[in-house]
């Protein structure tokens, strides 16, 4: 069977999308999509997703209420819960979770879930497409199978492809539709119809010769600045023992015009890729009875900066003869980057639990994060005005929004894990630690 019916379909805007997963990855393509004339549904099995989507209201910080409630009010952006929805789809996206057990393995099972769903409903002529990021292979001897197994043929019947999202929340001058997009097919015919899709809400495809490459590349991405981040972060301990100021090393070492590409450390690393797609290659290479041994050290470096910070703090008071149990502490910024609203595995959050657990009373301040669930427990974000009540402010999130000049001037004892006091040290870096 010929592609040419889906490509017509999709050329003219008149294929109906299906977006598998309404989170922070899966919402602002759904959005885009739909603002590209096609009519989009994003499907997931949170019923209070799907009902703030019908009511025309965002809950993922990159997209807009008023943009969402537009879309749902010309009928571009449709909200469900229900799968026959994935076989009434022309292209189906795959945007769910990919965590890591507790032994540090992938788990797939949300999106073999997913294609479970859909292969139960899927018809000819329609191009699915995987985003989730995976291990090099997991499309063509995972997923293919799996879609095959009521008899549709690929290529023929169906068309099946992976591009990895590049999602970076917060980030004002890259999303959806200027980021590259890689995209890597099962065949030829099956990357035809996905750049056919894509090309219609995105600036610049970049294709790959197989579903394999374009899974190697997402993880090689995020791989690299692990490992960079890892390596500077061990710089920062290092310049720690040597007595250096690392922020200087750094912006010296950056000033080469070739050759040297600056990473800044920080307190460790956070969100859903760069503490998890790492381990997909190493778990993927460990089947072929090979380490990847620069993601070992990495993780192992990263996993260690919250120790590292808390042991700083700790410290810092003891210099100011204050014991960290029973003082009064507050984490600025628990989001794991700068002006977003994310904390999945942020590592404001291990320090806040390590100094606690050393007897301290800690508070927290984000501007994007009102509450964080602790267990048992809710944390609510404390305004800055209280500031001078507290032994010492840990800044472990940059956002913008925060006054720095007003809380280094304010607080008794900083610590930046950050580099944002910088310019205040001048005047006030007797209370100032850096990393």
């Amino acid at each position: 069977m010929s592609a040419l019916p889906l490509l017509q379909k999709l050329q003219t805007r008149q294929a109906r999308v299906a977006v598998v997963g309404a989170g922070y990855v899966g919402l602002p393509l759904a959005v885009e999509i739909a603002r590209a004339g096609f009519t989009t549904t994003a499907y997931d099995t949170d019923g209070e997703r799907i009902q703030a989507l019908r009511e025309g209201r965002s809950y993922v910080q990159d997209v807009a209420s008023l943009t969402v409630a537009e879309l749902v009010g010309a009928g571009r952006l449709q909200a469900s819960r229900e799968p026959d929805v994935l076989g009434a789809a022309d292209a189906v996206i795959i945007c769910v979770p990919t965590p890591l057990n507790k032994t540090k393995d992938p788990d797939n099972s949300f999106i073999l879930a997913a294609a479970d769903v859909l292969a139960a409903r899927m018809r000819p002529q329609q191009l699915v497409v995987l985003e989730s990021t995976t291990f090099p292979g997991f499309t063509r001897e995972v997923l293919l199978p799996r879609l095959s197994q009521r008899g549709l043929r690929p290529d023929q019947d169906f068309f099946l492809a992976f591009s990895p999202e590049r999602v970076d929340p917060g980030n004002r001058h890259f999303g959806i539709a200027n980021t590259p997009k890689v995209l890597g097919g099962i065949s030829e015919a099956s990357l035809g119809v996905a750049q056919a899709l894509y090309g219609a809400f995105i600036q610049h495809l970049v294709p790959v010769t197989s579903t394999d490459a374009a899974e190697m590349a997402k993880l090689l991405e995020n791989t690299f600045r692990a490992v960079n981040i890892g390596l500077v972060n061990e710089i920062a301990i290092m310049c720690g023992r040597l007595g250096l100021d690392t922020g200087e090393v750094i912006a010296a070492a950056a000033t080469k015009p070739f050759g040297f590409m600056p990473f800044h450390p920080g307190p460790g690393v956070g969100g859903h890729c760069l503490p998890v797609d790492p381990h997909y290659l190493s778990w993927k290479l460990r089947t072929l009875t090979y380490q990847a041994r620069f993601i070992a050290l990495a993780d192992d470096i990263n996993s260690a900066m919250p120790e590292y910070v808390a042991a700083l703090v700790t410290r810092a008071l003891n210099d100011r003869r204050k014991a960290v149990r029973g003082a009064r502490l507050l984490i600025c910024g628990v989001a794991y980057k700068r002006d977003a609203d994310d904390i999945r595995e942020s590592p404001a959050l291990d320090i806040l639990q390590l100094l606690e657990r050393d007897g301290a009373d800690v508070d927290y301040h984000d501007p994007h994060v009102p509450a964080v669930a602790l267990g048992t427990r809710t944390l609510h974000s404390t305004p800055l005005d209280s500031v001078a009540g507290y032994d010492a402010v840990v800044i472990a999130t940059d956002h913008g929004a925060v006054d720095y000049a007003a809380l280094v001037e304010q607080a008794a004892l900083i610590v930046d894990t950050r580099d944002v006091t910088r310019a205040l040290r001048a005047r006030h870096g007797d209370k100032i630690v850096a990393l």
